[in-house]
């Protein structure tokens, strides 16, 4: 086992407004996968999955609440997080840990995002 999670989802009450806030911070691309059947709107954002990379999505569906009070998800911040921790307010989120040295371990930030839910950042510098 190479990773100990290999697949998240995220919690938002508005599917558009999430994808948009992520889209920005992270500078990726959010693959949607709706189910209409299920009344479920989902998004993917993009993994390695030939290199057991940990893959993650947004969904929006009945049953599915954002909160501040859950685990703590480390998004990948890139070269150096404070590039996309500098987009969250702009984007509609508010930081509440800024970027920190963590030591051996890299860098740090947390911040709510557009729907209710405590994020977090990690790089290595």
């Amino acid at each position: 086992m190479k990773n100990a999670i290999n697949w998240f989802e995220i919690p938002v009450n508005n599917y558009e407004r999430a994808k948009l806030f992520y889209t920005t911070v992270l500078d990726i691309e959010i693959t949607d996968y709706h189910m209409p059947e299920q009344n479920m709107k989902y998004g993917m954002l993009p993994y390695d999955k030939d290199n057991n990379g940990v893959g993650g999505g947004l969904i929006e569906m009945e049953g599915q609440t954002p909160t501040t009070n859950g685990p703590t998800l480390y998004l990948n911040g890139g070269n150096d997080l404070s590039i996309a921790l500098s987009k969250v307010e702009a984007a509609g989120g508010k930081i509440l840990m800024p970027k920190t040295d963590i030591g051996e371990n890299g860098f740090m930030a947390q911040f709510t995002d557009t729907e209710g839910n405590r994020m977090a950042l990690h790089s290595w510098n």
